[in-house]
């Protein structure tokens, strides 16, 4: 009997090994620059796998472009604090981590879909952080909660990044430094 929970696990690590060579294959094609031409084949061949694999785990092209795309955007979140810290040093720790992130390959994020479903964790965490700004009263009078949200998922987002970056003429720091200026927007400027 317990042959067959170690069965189980064997089968669940050999899953995850094949769907992590799959989303590393698709990663290092899309960084080259085959994004918009992407093929299933050829993620298949560089990962060693077949194209039914791929189709089983993702779906489609469109579900393994999502899934990269949402393994990269994930990276960018830094750990939840619970409401330890201070929300504006969040929303700093937030645009900081979000910056260093997108700068470590913006090719890749340039050919990646955007992720801005509701349910993303990245918009989950807006959220968060906003209802943590507005309970420590440091959003500024008739800021709501969702501009609030809207400003933070712009401010953490690749294509403001990019657009602020430029290739390198500024270093994510000053694009930090930037997008925190920006911010100053929603915040109560008292606190």
């Amino acid at each position: 009997m317990n042959g067959g929970r170690h069965d189980l696990g064997k089968r669940q690590a050999g899953v995850d090994r094949t769907r992590a060579a799959v989303l590393t294959a698709a990663r290092e094609l899309v960084a080259a620059g085959g994004g918009a031409s992407l093929s299933v084949g050829e993620v298949a061949r560089r990962a060693g796998v077949s194209r039914l694999t791929i189709y089983n785990q993702f779906g489609s092209r469109s579900g393994l472009l999502r899934a990269v795309a949402g393994q990269a955007h994930w990276h960018a979140l830094p750990p939840a604090t619970n409401g330890a810290k201070d929300p504006r040093e969040e929303l700093r720790d937030r645009v900081a981590a979000a910056c260093a992130m997108w700068a470590s390959d913006p090719a890749l994020f340039r050919a990646l879909p955007a992720v801005t479903s509701s349910g993303d964790p990245a918009a989950l965490k807006d959220r968060a952080l906003a209802e943590r700004l507005a309970a420590a009263d440091q959003l500024r009078p008739g800021c709501s909660l969702k501009e609030a949200e809207d400003v933070i998922g712009a401010l953490t987002s690749f294509g403001v990044f990019d657009r602020l970056h430029q290739d390198g003429r500024r270093s994510p720091a000053s694009v930090a430094d930037i997008l925190m200026r920006l911010a100053a927007a929603i915040l109560n400027s008292e606190s």
